[in-house]
């Protein structure tokens, strides 16, 4: 997609939009297991329903997470996507739970299904606008850097999945005429939901816990520091100290620069705007805290930090 498409798809105006959408799906997914008494189907729409509440979180979390720094948040508030991811993984897991109990019963007691043409049309029609608008919410999280819009459209996926392989257990049901198919097919829903909710929470758990930039920023970061170290006695520039950590969109790195103690602070402060403008290049959004030191000096601290 066109970045200047991906910019004006801003995470809060795509998750409206998987409101929008998940609020049809459930009216379709509903529709579909009302003709036809379907467990599996039953199941589907019950993870719709989680689609319409992991969005609408998701949603008050990214209004969160664009508030500006203030006296209590100096840092920001952009950790609040990964609450909306778990928070969504936590859903799909009680969703799976709930659907996997619903599956065994129908299992132990078979009943016949009805119409199943109907509910057949109506369920692929919300696959459809699941995937569309999932493949398009992946591409802006990943411009973006939202989890937020990444969890929500991963949900997504799976709801397509799960929709395709409940089509592929009825039509096994029509030609078989074996009932339990239906419930069999629900409990395997369930259990993949199950691993994409587990698989969200560990995410946004690991969020929280300030994770390190993505090997390629990482990188990035590092050939451009590569850049400014200079050979020679008295001109020797040296890097060490790389710490970087990611909190929602937001992406911090700190770095000891070390100068030639004979350099004026002026000349220093000039040299290290120039290497802030070069990682804030490398990548994009990039938060640098860049300390100043003389060569072959380390602060106090620095014994506690591992050298990059």
């Amino acid at each position: 997609m066109q970045a200047s498409l991906l910019r004006r798809l801003t995470p809060k105006r795509l998750l409206l939009v998987s409101v929008a959408v998940a609020l049809l799906t459930i009216l379709l997914k509903t529709a579909a297991w009302w003709v036809t008494g379907s467990v599996s189907l039953l199941s589907d729409a019950l993870e719709s329903l989680v689609n319409l509440a992991g969005a609408t979180f998701g949603l008050m979390m990214v209004t969160v997470a664009a508030r500006p720094a203030d006296e209590d948040h100096p840092f920001g508030h952009h950790k609040a996507e990964y609450f909306s991811a778990g928070f969504e993984g936590l859903l799909i897991i009680v969703a799976a739970l709930v659907i996997m109990g619903m599956a065994i019963g129908r299992l132990m007691e078979p009943q016949p299904l009805e119409q199943l043409n109907w509910g057949m049309g109506l369920s692929p029609l919300s696959a459809v606008l699941n995937g569309a608008l999932a493949w398009v919410m992946l591409q802006a999280a990943r411009w973006h850097r939202s989890m937020a819009l990444e969890g929500d459209a991963r949900h997504l996926f799976t709801d397509v999945w799960t929709s395709a392989g409940v089509l592929a257990g009825l039509v096994l049901v029509m030609l078989t005429g074996w009932l339990w198919l239906d419930a069999l097919v629900a409990i395997a829903v369930a259990l993949n939901i199950l691993r994409e909710g587990v698989r969200l929470v560990w995410t946004s758990s690991q969020g929280l816990m300030d994770g390190a930039l993505e090997p390629t920023s990482l990188a990035a970061i590092q050939q451009a520091l590569a850049r400014f170290e200079q050979g020679g006695a008295e001109n020797t520039v040296r890097f060490d100290h790389l710490q970087s950590r990611r909190a929602g969109q937001r992406c911090f790195v700190s770095v000891h620069m070390h100068l030639p103690a004979v350099w004026s602070l002026g000349q220093a402060d000039a040299f290290r705007a120039q290497v802030e403008q070069a990682l804030i290049h490398a990548v994009p959004g990039l938060h640098a805290t860049i300390q100043l030191l003389p060569l072959n000096k380390e602060p106090a601290s620095a014994e506690e930090v591992p050298a990059s």
